[in-house]
């Protein structure tokens, strides 16, 4: 699968199938899930009324052990001997959306802010019961609520920059993430949601600046350097694809595509040898995936190899019967080998192939 905010690669690129760009920024969590509310115990103040009742120890004692339900009915119990304490409805709120109660949990985070209307941790409470159910545009208001509280809140605009994409307001979007990086830079989480704002918008080399920079902050993440170096392939930028994917290749030693990408990228600068290299272990790691015997006949061809290039096209054309390409270098292979039979089969089949794919364009268009 192809970045689609990127250039069309072309039939001799090894695709990057997994992981992509596209692929990345899918799998970046909703809020809720990387903007997690504050340590619980930040929910009653010092200054709070309930702050030196026994159930505090207790419901945190609970909530330690991960036994919410019971960390929720004993918060209950608090809520209901200090109906006037902001702290203690605000616990009851954030235990009753780690189990879902969302419509206790709004109520309770109302409460909090009807009692104590500068309390960022309560606004911030109602803005992940919203966005939990979807209700990107109410999770909006209460998130810019608790960036006026707390301008340094960081995981704020972070959240404001998802909700507001889901909401199709990408230049809104941008705008937040680009807050949210300047507050926390070391955080690679901020840099993926500026790529996918970014390339909602359309803005390639914004997107790939942001993806180098969470490989930047996380030097130790193989995959963010591996997609890094696809998107550099994936633009045309072969040279400056191999520093990231060498990178990632040391630290994932055992990914297929990893390997066969950075051989591809060796190979097509002229390292040959060093990528054939790779390009057999990319093979040897997943020997069904095709495009790495195409590159790997492609490089043995360069060294003069003939017999082994044409096993390797070979190979290329069993588990990609229908591109032309690898059928098309293996025709050329046979010729060379002296076998003119078997190449003008391979030829005939390069150019059937070819054909329907131009039926196929036409009709598209």
């Amino acid at each position: 699968m192809l970045v689609t905010l990127l250039i069309a690669t072309t039939s001799r690129v090894l695709h990057a199938q997994d992981p992509s760009i596209d692929r990345l920024l899918s799998k970046l969590p909703p809020p809720e899930k990387i903007v997690k509310p504050p340590p619980i115990q930040q929910a009653v103040q010092q200054s709070d009324p309930a702050v030196k009742d026994p159930l505090v120890r207790q419901v945190l004692q609970a909530e330690l052990a991960r036994n919410f339900p019971q960390a929720l009915n004993l918060s209950r119990k608090l809520s209901e001997r200090y109906p006037r304490s902001a702290g203690a409805q605000s616990l009851r709120g954030v235990l009753a959306w780690r189990v879902r109660q969302f419509g206790e949990a709004s109520a309770a985070f109302r409460t909090a802010t009807n009692i104590q209307p500068k309390f960022a941790f309560a606004h911030f409470g109602l803005a992940l019961v919203e966005a939990s159910q979807s209700h990107f545009a109410a999770a909006v208001s209460h998130l810019q609520r608790v960036t006026e509280l707390e301008p340094k809140a960081a995981g704020a605009y972070y959240a404001l920059s998802d909700c507001t994409l889901r909401l199709g307001r990408k230049q809104e979007s941008v705008d937040y993430a680009r807050k949210a990086t300047t507050l926390a830079p070391s955080n690679a989480n901020m840099w993926i949601q500026l790529a996918k704002s970014e390339k909602a918008l359309g803005h390639t080399e914004a997107t790939l600046n942001a993806i180098t920079k969470a490989a930047d902050v996380s030097p130790d993440n193989g995959l963010m350097l591996a997609v890094v170096g696809f998107s550099y392939i994936n633009l045309g930028r072969i040279p400056q694809a191999i520093p990231p994917l060498e990178r990632a290749a040391r630290l994932m030693p055992r990914n297929y595509l990893i390997q066969s990408q950075l051989g591809y990228c060796l190979e097509a600068v002229g390292q040959v040898d060093a990528g054939i290299n790779y390009l057999r272990k990319g093979a040897s790691l997943n020997s069904s995936y095709g495009p790495v015997w195409e590159h790997l006949g492609l490089a043995c061809r360069k060294k003069g190899n003939h017999r082994e290039a044409a096993k390797a096209f070979e190979r290329a054309t069993q588990l990609m019967p229908t591109a032309p390409l690898p059928w098309q270098h293996l025709a050329e292979e046979y010729r060379v080998l002296g076998r003119a039979a078997d190449a003008d089969r391979a030829a005939a089949r390069a150019q059937q192939l070819g054909a329907g794919a131009a039926k196929s364009s036409k009709k598209k268009a």
